[in-house]
């Protein structure tokens, strides 16, 4: 099996990297209870979703 002759360089290594890191998810304002969700998600504090209730939360 081939191995790799000589080390690469930490500059090398880390731009390789570059695109490695986590994003926040997007967050959109719920518009019965304005509060931040997810877009095309079911709202988890009111269980509306596109104006009506489809998930019932107990409230």
């Amino acid at each position: 099996m081939p191995n790799p002759k000589r080390r690469h360089s930490h500059a090398r290594k880390n731009k390789r990297r570059a695109h490695d890191f986590l994003v926040a998810p997007a967050l959109a304002k719920c518009p019965n209870c304005h509060e931040m969700k997810q877009p095309h998600q079911a709202c988890p504090q009111c269980g509306y979703y596109k104006g009506r209730e489809v998930v019932d939360t107990g409230a």
